[in-house]
Order: C-alpha cells, then sequence, then structure tokens
C-alpha cells in the first residue's frame, strides 16, 4: 500500500479534497496520544492511503495540530507529500511549501481552488511551476472534482522530483558544513541538508535527535560558528528571521513567473467586509446572527424532543418485558436507558447548534466575528478566537473544549476552558424552566431566562480577568487570524462534519451517562428494607382507593430513598448546603446533577414522591417544600457549579495537569457556594 500525507496552511481545502476523493472510505479517529482529530481515506482496494493531517502554517509549530503535524511528517514513515496550496494566495502557501521539499520527501504540489481564481481572470502556469519547483503541480478544484484524478494517477504511476529550490550561497554554504558532519553518521545527504537547516533554525525537535550523537561535540561548535557568521553577514539577530526573508523572497519570485494576476477591482469579499466589519455596524450584525442561531437551535431543536422521549420510554418500556426481572432489567430499563435518552433528546440542539457555527465558519465570516469580539474580550483577559469555544458551551460544554483546541496559546486556551462552565449548556433548561414556572410569574418567564443565560455568561468574563489577573500574569496572546474569502459552503462537508461531532458527542457523553446512571441507581436502590416494604404493602392491599395505593407507593418509593446510600449520602451533606436552606433532598439533587443536569428534574420529582409524569405536581411540591430564596440559591448553584461528568472527563484529556485538574474540579463549586449563599442572605433580608 502507498502511504501518502495531505499537508497544507489552514483553509486550503485539504478536507474538501478529502471529500472530493470518490469510492473512498473515511476513517475518523484520533492521533496516538493526544485529541487532535484524524482523517484517513483508503481506495483503489486498499493501494492507497491518504492521511489529512491538520493545518500547519510552518513547521515551526505553536498549536497542538501544528505539533502532530509536525512530529508526523519528522517521525512517521509514508511514502509521499501531498502539498495542497490556495490558488488564491499562492505566494503565501508556498512559504511552507518551500520547508516541505527542504525534506527533500517525494512532493506532489496540489493549487487547489484554481476554478475561483480563473473566475476572476487568473492563471496559473503549472507546468513552469512545476519545472521552477522540480516537482510535480495538479491544478485542482475540490468544489469540482477538478484534478483529484489526475493526483490520484500520478502517485500510483510513480513521478520523479528534482528539487530545485536552493537558498542565498552563504546560506549553502553553511547548510553545506554542518550537513557534511551530519553525513558522516546518517550516510543520507538528503536528510543531512534538511537536519542542517533545522538546525540552523533552533528546532529543538532536531536538537535532540543529534544531542546524542558521537559528531555532536564537532556539530555544536560548527553550528554555533555558522549562526554566527550568518548573523554578521546579514545583519540579523535570529537566523529563523533570515529564512523567513528568503522563502518569502523565493515565493514571490515563483509566484511573478507563473501567475497571471486576476484585473485588479474591488472583490465581493471586500464589499461585503465593508459591511460586515464595519466599525460600528459590525458587532449589532454578529450580535443578530448569534441571536438567530440560538433562536434555531432552541425552537427548532425543542421540536424532536417528545418523539426522541417517547422512543426512548418505549423501548425501554419494551426491554423491560424482554429482559428477567431484578437488578439488570432495573439498572438497564430505569438508570442508563433514560439517563442516556436525556441527552440523545438534546442532540438535534447540539447539532443545529454545530450547523450554525460550521455556516459560519465554511463560508468564512467567522474570522471576522473573531476579529470584531478581539478588544472586546480582551478587556476580560481573553482572546478573540475565544469566543468560538464559548458560544459552542451553549450548545454543549463537550464539544466546547474541544473547539478549544483552535487557542494556539496555552494560557489563553486554558482560561478559556476553566470559563466554559459558565456558560449554561442546554441540558440546564429543562431545570431552569422547571425552577422559573415554580417560582417566578409566567408573564416574566422569559426575561427571567434571559437573564440567567446573560448573567452566567458576564459572570465567566469577570472570572477569565480574575484568573488573568492572579494566576496568568500577561496579556493574551495577539490576535492574529487569517481573513479567508466567503465562499459558499459545501453541503457534503458540512453533513460529513455534523456526522462527526454527533460521533464523538455520543460516544463521549454517552458514555459518561451511562457510567454515571449506574452509579445513582445503585446507591437509590440499596441497602435493600424487606420488612419496611412487607409493611407497606400490607396497607397497599387495605387501601381503599386507587388513589390512596398510588400515594402509599410514592411514600415507600420516598422512605427507600432516604434509607438508601444516596440518601445516606444526602444527609452527610446537608450541613453544606443548609446554610442555603436546602435539605437533605436538595443537596441529593444537586450532586445527582453531575452525571447530568436532566438528572436534576427527575431527581427532585423522585424524592419528593411525585410521578414524574406529572410536572404540575412537581411544580407544587415544590412550592410548598422549598422557599424563594432558596430557590433562587438554587438556580445559582446551577448556573456555576461543576458541569456534567462527561464534561469534566472531556476537560481532563484535553488538559492533562493534575494540578489544573484539581483547581477545575474545586473553585466552580467553592464560587457557586459563596455567591449562591451571598444571594439567599441578600433575598432574606429583603
Amino acid at each position: 500500500m502507498i502511504k501518502a500525507v495531505m499537508v497544507g496552511q489552514p483553509n486550503v481545502g485539504k478536507s474538501s479534497l478529502i471529500n472530493a476523493i470518490s469510492n473512498a472510505r473515511l476513517h475518523v479517529g484520533n492521533f496516538a496520544g493526544v485529541t487532535v482529530e484524524k482523517k484517513e481515506v483508503e481506495l483503489l482496494n486498499n493501494r492507497l492511503k491518504i492521511v489529512d493531517l491538520p493545518g500547519i502554517y510552518s513547521l515551526h509549530a505553536y498549536t497542538p495540530e501544528e505539533e502532530v503535524t509536525k512530529k508526523y511528517l519528522l517521525f512517521e514513515e509514508y511514502d509521499l507529500i501531498i502539498n495542497v496550496v490556495d490558488a488564491n494566495v499562492l505566494q503565501r502557501n508556498l512559504v511552507l511549501t518551500f520547508q516541505l521539499l527542504d525534506m527533500r520527501k517525494p512532493t506532489i504540489l496540489v493549487v487547489n481552488m484554481i476554478d475561483e481564481l480563473e473566475e476572476k481572470g487568473g492563471k496559473i502556469d503549472a507546468q513552469k511551476l512545476s519545472i521552477l519547483l522540480g516537482i510535480p503541480v495538479v491544478l485542482a478544484s475540490a468544489k469540482e472534482k477538478r484534478g483529484v484524478e489526475e493526483m490520484v494517477e500520478l502517485i500510483l504511476k510513480g513521478f520523479k522530483c528534482e528539487w530545485k529550490i536552493y537558498y542565498n550561497d552563504k546560506i549553502e554554504d553553511e547548510i553545506e558544513k554542518i550537513s557534511s558532519i551530519l553525513n558522516n553518521h546518517f550516510q543520507n545527504p538528503d536528510l543531512s541538508r534538511f537536519y542542517a537547516i533545522r538546525l540552523l533554525e533552533k528546532d529543538e525537535d532536531i536538537y535532540k535527535i543529534v544531542h546524542d550523537l558521537p559528531i555532536f561535540l564537532e556539530l555544536y561548535k560548527v553550528l554555533g560558528e555558522s549562526i554566527k557568521r550568518l548573523s554578521i553577514e546579514f545583519d540579523i539577530p535570529d537566523v529563523r528571521d533570515l529564512f523567513a526573508q528568503e522563502r518569502n523572497a523565493l515565493a514571490k519570485s515563483v509566484v511573478m513567473q507563473v501567475l497571471t494576476p486576476p484585473p485588479h477591482k474591488e472583490s465581493l469579499t471586500q464589499k461585503i467586509d465593508k459591511l460586515l466589519i464595519h466599525p460600528i455596524l459590525g458587532l449589532p450584525i454578529f450580535l443578530f446572527f448569534m441571536w438567530l442561531i440560538f433562536q434555531i437551535t432552541f425552537q427548532v431543536g425543542s421540536l424532536p424532543m417528545e418523539y426522541i422521549d417517547q422512543v426512548v420510554n418505549n423501548f425501554a418500556n419494551w426491554l423491560k418485558t424482554i429482559l428477567p426481572p431484578g437488578d439488570l432489567n432495573s439498572i438497564i430499563t430505569e438508570g442508563v436507558i433514560p439517563a442516556v435518552g436525556a441527552i440523545l433528546m438534546f442532540l438535534p440542539n447540539i447539532l443545529l447548534l454545530f450547523l450554525g457555527i460550521n455556516l459560519l465558519e465554511q463560508t468564512g465570516y467567522m474570522a471576522r466575528a473573531a476579529f470584531l469580539l478581539d478588544g472586546f474580550l480582551k478587556r476580560f483577559g481573553l482572546q478573540g478566537k475565544a469566543f468560538v469555544p464559548l458560544v459552542s458551551g451553549f450548545g454543549c460544554t463537550v464539544p466546547a473544549y474541544m473547539a478549544a483546541r483552535t487557542l494556539k496559546n496555552p494560557k489563553d486556551r486554558l482560561i478559556t476552558m476553566l470559563i466554559l462552565g459558565f456558560m449554561n449548556c442546554s441540558a440546564r433548561l429543562p431545570v431552569y424552566v422547571l425552577l422559573i414556572a415554580a417560582f417566578f410569574p409566567a408573564y416574566n418567564a422569559g426575561n427571567i431566562l434571559f437573564a440567567i443565560y446573560i448573567t452566567g455568561a458576564l459572570l465567566g468574563l469577570i472570572v477569565a480577568k480574575i484568573l488573568r489577573t492572579l494566576l496568568f500574569k500577561g496579556e493574551p496572546e495577539p490576535f492574529v487570524m487569517e481573513m479567508p474569502p466567503y465562499r459558499f459552503p459545501s453541503l457534503k462537508a458540512l453533513a460529513l462534519e455534523l456526522w462527526y461531532k454527533a460521533k464523538i458527542f455520543i460516544k463521549k457523553a454517552g458514555t459518561f451517562i451511562a457510567g454515571a446512571a449506574m452509579i445513582i441507581w445503585f446507591l437509590s436502590s440499596y441497602p435493600k428494607n424487606p420488612s419496611l416494604i412487607q409493611l407497606y404493602e400490607q396497607k397497599m392491599e387495605s387501601a381503599k382507593t386507587i388513589q390512596e395505593k398510588k400515594a402509599l407507593e410514592e411514600e415507600l418509593k420516598a422512605k427507600l430513598l432516604e434509607q438508601s446510600y444516596l440518601g445516606r449520602v444526602g444527609k452527610m451533606i446537608e450541613p453544606i448546603f443548609k446554610p442555603l436552606g436546602f435539605d437533605w433532598r436538595l443537596s441529593v439533587a444537586v450532586v445527582s446533577g453531575l452525571s447530568a443536569k436532566e438528572v436534576i428534574v427527575s431527581t427532585l420529582a423522585t424524592l419528593y414522591a411525585v410521578g414524574e409524569e406529572n410536572e404540575k405536581g412537581l411544580i407544587q411540591k415544590l412550592r410548598e417544600n422549598i422557599d424563594f430564596k432558596t430557590a433562587v440559591a438554587l438556580i445559582v448553584i446551577i448556573m456555576i457549579y461543576s458541569p456534567c461528568v462527561a464534561a469534566m472527563g472531556t476537560f481532563y484529556s484535553e488538559v492533562p495537569n493534575w494540578a489544573w485538574r484539581l483547581f477545575y474540579t474545586i473553585y466552580p463549586n467553592v464560587l457557586a457556594w459563596i455567591l449562591a449563599f451571598g444571594v439567599y442572605k441578600l433575598l432574606e433580608r429583603v
């Protein structure tokens, strides 16, 4: 099998090319040891495998994705490189191409989006570009599936590379001095040359490779002298800047010879940008788009909820009749299935939110929105790109944590992840609706719900400012983002992306929810109390009406729950929540919400001995047992304290440092208690 790696800068259309390859089997997973997504295609009866590497601007890696791509290129086994570039910004993309050519690996240059350039009146001479670079060049359009077959045929038939990219003579002299020493060990002139260039550019990964070689002492001395000579010769303190200047100059020279630029006129992108990133109108337009996405997310997403809930309930009831009576039946039909079903109910909301965000990304608007919000978020110690995971957090915190990977700087990424829990996910919505219906007038319910979401977001920004001031001193990373041209989104790419996200969401969230459901079921079902059950069975036998019998059943359920391990835990933690007006039942409900926030509603229904199907009865029970100030304190707790175990598990997988894991586990709960206590005492005085 031929194994090829597809490499390119972000937004050059690598994924679109992958999707354009017909009759391919697509595999999606993670690179070993990291959470960065990996896409592979196998085609022609497994004769060819193409690995789509994450976008990278240069071999000087900054983000986790760039680091993965660099490590893969340097240390993994593969046969050739498919370097994808954007025809519209050829000069900028060729800078990475020259770094890849330094590796002297068999390489094909695929100039994607050629259709867009030609529509504007531009042209690229592929033959001349191939001669200048010494590698095959394919003009392609993923949208039109142009050049895809030519690329595949070229790989299978084989091709020859005659690399013709060389640097300034004085730079080449220093490369030769270093590579001649390296070649005494590696016996491979191409590899020695590449290592020499990377050492001059102070690449730590290559430095680690050569550090333990017998030739290192001689090499170290020559390398130091070469760097010093180049710095003096070109009057430049950092040799990396010298190579950057060289590659930019080479790229400019090549493009001048092969590109016929389109006639100069104001592009459609420039016309649209005049409105969308207008200094006054830009932000209101962005807020309107966000409002529209949220309206669609919650209004349209709620339509299939009842259907999904009914399907899950019917499946649980059917399975209850199939499985033999006992604990296995109970744990599956009363624990795992309802818990996972509660998550699946909100999957339409999540997918709609991702659809909206993906549309903004594919059209090119997301970069503009980040640019607009950069100044506002910087006041709170956040970077402009942080708004992407923050917006995702309103749908579900699990994918929001994964979206934080787009932030290059580790400090910016960690601050963003530490405040994502304040963005109220859709799973908290049923709890808010229940409490608002019980304790607030109906005419004001919408405003109260809006206030809860806005308050959570503002509180998150305030916490970010505090974290930046106390724990992450310094300014956020300077905001640099490419402004891609506006494009019509690819329906196939949108569908595939939603399918990947749905699989990831169900796999991560469903796994944690199922495990938590088993734990809650066990804690609420044991230890058994046969004498109490027998006593109530006798009472139920002598009950005169169905209502009386049902009341006894609910009373027995409540007493068994109070005596269960879960009830004992509630009694144990009750002193912690008592200053907030919580009894043991509310305390248990709050803790149960760590498995999934929706579980709080069903837990309250069980603890207050009300059938879950009787929502009005639960509202009445809450009014009878909880006062207004306690209800508000409960809302504050739910708004701030730790997200569900699925989200926490995702955070742990994204942040391997145990100190930050511990801080993340403790601080939102302490903050939630302090603010809830403050609100409770304030309302007590009113």
